[in-house]
């Protein structure tokens, strides 16, 4: 019945799909939703909805660049956002470059709707 040779793996054929190796870059989209992930530590409100990720690129290497900013250019806590950023995207993304910028200057009108329920949720009255 089995050849004395035959490996019972060798009786198992499977037919995987096709990978595109483009499929395994990210969108931006995806960059976006991992960056809710990223908790501003004075607000307690991720980065995306307060309002500080102004834009999110990825090359075909699947490198990502991030410009963003803070609610202060004087934010004691921007490394702790580097970090957290980085590890979100660990996996996610080649590398990540954060380009921090500063116009136009952050203010309250840049929080989602999302980001003003969690300001409330956290105390504070918008």
């Amino acid at each position: 019945m089995y050849e004395t040779n035959t490996r019972p793996s060798d009786l198992v054929k499977d037919d995987l799909p096709d990978v595109d190796a483009g499929s395994t870059l990210p969108t931006e989209e995806e960059v976006l939703e991992a960056m809710k992930d990223v908790v501003d530590p004075e607000l307690m409100v991720n980065v995306v909805d307060l309002g500080l990720v102004y834009g999110a690129s990825v090359d075909d290497e699947g490198n990502v660049t991030l410009d963003m900013t803070l609610t202060s250019p004087t934010c004691p806590l921007t490394d702790k956002i580097e970090y957290d950023t980085k590890y979100v995207l660990d996996g996610l993304a080649k590398s990540v470059t954060i380009n921090w910028v500063w116009l136009p200057p952050w203010s309250l009108e840049m929080i989602t709707d999302d980001g003003r329920e969690q300001l409330r949720a956290v105390g504070y009255n918008l």
